[in-house]
């Protein structure tokens, strides 16, 4: 805890006044995400007219008498078609269909059709959350079939008539399945480590386009509760455009300052400090090293302490990424008390290797492509560089990456939005940056099973 403590101390001093906004990830919906929200809010919007029109008694939606009219009774709804598409420069439509069964009469029937037409735009809101607001919204109702044709004049409007049009307008955001609360939760702050947090943040509303709705974001990590200063990106990051149509739903993006700022704040949490037990002991290195038999009488196990002396870096090149790792290793005695006797400075690339489980992008170093190493400080004497790489070599290449493994085996959250996965996930490395085209899944929760159907 002491540690902690002081740590957060430091990071509050190194916390600038004004932090830098500019996006580091961000996201296209495309027009088939788009359909498959619509196609899975169906069951949603059916039930929620259901409930309005079908309700027993519902003065506010029936205009003409505090209970709903005898002859013009709603016994069934059934949303036919429901779509979402993109107006450019300005939002989304949303059009709905709805067949109302009507009973006018005893043992009669007669099936109505209700259509619905929005425009919602996107906002953000004060407290920096999107916010979908309702732009236009039109109604009309018409007769699709009828067991009686002489009514077939007036039934249109006397429905028309006694449907609350500006009910269903006022409320029509909730035929989508919670758009605000999913929105809100895009900003939630998710767990790296115990110790550390992620959290996306929208920097200003989407861009609406033919090729979907973009959203720029700007990731920061907390550490012990505590926003890190990331380091500052060289070149400002864009969301690439699309050069076609894309099949998947979304289409993720990561620059290479998103993996760097990634493994900067891991670095800052102290979960790369690495302790790491070497097959050496000291009277093995002293066959060796003969000044280690003077400073070690007895024979004990060598440990090996690797921190960082620079930030590591994610370098992104085309078809491949690679993590630059700057350390100290300090070789000790680790009983009973570690005690150093040399230092070694240690450079080293490793390959990574990017997957994508539910919403979390999973990460792993593969296998070292580059790696030196050279004396930094010592109490047994100078040793040339091909001794260090005899003794430490092996096992500094096998444990750093199986040790950074261990750190980032449970993944970083990707931005998304409550009760969706990602699946049909394909990765594609860029120079600069990382592509994520997926499809999106609706997983019901506890909860939701009515409202889902």
């Amino acid at each position: 805890m002491a540690n902690l403590r002081t740590l957060s101390i430091l990071l509050s001093l190194l916390i600038p006044a004004h932090a830098t906004r500019s996006p580091d990830c961000g996201g296209i919906l495309t027009p088939s995400g788009l359909s498959y929200f619509a196609e899975v809010s169906k069951p949603h919007a059916e039930a929620v007219l259901r409930q309005d029109l079908m309700a027993p008694a519902v003065p506010d939606l029936f205009l003409s008498s505090p209970k709903p009219s005898s002859r013009n009774q709603i016994n069934s709804v059934k949303v036919a078609e429901m779509s979402l598409t993109l107006i450019p420069d300005t939002g989304l439509r949303l059009s709905i269909n709805v067949d109302l069964g009507i009973t006018p009469a005893p043992s009669t029937t007669k099936v109505m059709r209700l259509s619905i037409l929005s425009d919602f735009h996107v906002e953000m809101n004060p407290e920096g959350n999107l916010e979908m607001v309702t732009s236009a919204c039109k109604t009309s109702v018409e007769e699709m079939q009828s067991t009686e044709e002489m009514e077939s004049q007036s039934s249109s409007s006397d429905v028309d008539k006694e449907i609350n049009v500006d009910k269903i307008c006022l409320e029509v955001s909730k035929l989508l399945l919670l758009p605000n609360e999913r929105l809100m939760s895009l900003t939630a702050q998710f767990p790296v480590t115990p110790s550390c947090q992620v959290q996306y943040l929208p920097l200003a509303a989407p861009m609406f386009s033919e090729q979907g709705i973009t959203i720029s974001l700007q990731t920061t990590f907390q550490v012990v509760g505590m926003a890190i200063p990331l380091p500052v990106s060289p070149v400002p990051f864009s969301m690439p455009e699309p050069v076609s149509s894309s099949p998947s739903h979304l289409i993720l993006a990561f620059s290479e300052h998103f993996y760097t700022s990634l493994f900067f704040a891991l670095e800052m949490a102290g979960a790369f400090n690495m302790t790491i037990l070497s097959p050496l002991t000291t009277a093995t290195m002293a066959q060796k090293i003969t000044q280690m038999g003077s400073l070690f009488q007895d024979d004990l196990p060598v440990v090996l302490q690797a921190v960082f002396r620079s930030s590591p870096r994610v370098v992104l090149e085309e078809g491949k990424a690679a993590l630059k790792l700057f350390l100290t290793v300090h070789v000790g005695a680790g009983a009973p008390a570690f005690q150093s006797f040399l230092s070694m400075n240690v450079d080293m690339t490793a390959g990574l290797l990017f997957s994508v489980a539910n919403t979390r992008m999973m990460i792993s170093a593969a296998g070292i492509e580059e790696i030196e190493l050279s004396l930094a400080a010592s109490d047994v004497g100078p040793l040339p560089t091909a001794l260090l790489e005899e003794l430490f070599l092996p096992t500094i290449r096998e444990e750093v990456p199986a040790q950074m493994n261990v750190v980032l085996s449970e993944g970083i959250f990707l931005p998304h939005i409550a009760s969706f996965t990602y699946t049909d996930v394909n990765i594609v490395i860029h120079k600069d940056y990382v592509l994520v085209p997926c499809n999106f899944k609706l997983e019901a929760r506890p909860g939701e099973q009515t409202t889902m159907g």
